[in-house]
């Protein structure tokens, strides 16, 4: 198994500013690299930032672009790290690529904080890669939930089926 990572950014991504006297976090490099630097995959895998934006900034052009990015990768099994306030919209995007299995996860606090979730999800997506065909599903809140069916309770910010 092969599996592709990209980045498009969110949650899982930000860092703390790299400027003195800044307050807002920034989108880094992508959190998956130090998250499977800790692991000893029995697998190859590659990581591509597509883009680096709050989930809450991305546009048709960029899911256009992430579509195009997934359709031409010769690798079948992929993982995009997103931000989870538009991941399902993205994903409901990307559903007409019916030829490769693409899960989509994220964070619901920064990878670099201590209690972050970001871990968690990076193993269930990997996870549901190995048993998963084809199809587009997110991995959050300890669920792998197929596209058509995912939804988000506003008030706790946990996905359900």
């Amino acid at each position: 198994m092969k599996l592709t990572f990209l980045q498009t950014g969110g949650t899982i991504d930000k860092d703390y500013p790299k400027i003195t006297k800044g307050w807002a976090f920034e989108i880094a490099e992508p959190a998956v690299n130090r998250i499977l630097e800790k692991l000893n995959l029995p697998f190859e895998y590659e990581v591509f930032s597509v883009f680096k934006k709050d989930s809450q900034e991305i546009t048709i052009e960029d899911r256009q672009s992430l579509f195009e990015y997934c359709q031409e990768l010769k690798n079948d099994k992929i993982i995009i790290t997103h931000g989870t306030d538009t991941m399902i919209a993205t994903g409901l995007f990307l559903q007409n690529i019916t030829n490769k299995l693409i899960i989509i996860t994220g964070a619901m606090r920064p990878e670099r904080f201590a209690n972050s979730d970001a871990d968690l999800h990076i193993g269930m997506a990997i996870g549901a890669a190995n048993i998963l065909e084809k199809g587009v599903f997110i991995a959050m809140n300890g669920l792998v939930i197929p596209i058509n069916q995912a939804k988000r309770d506003l008030k706790t910010g946990q996905f359900y089926q």
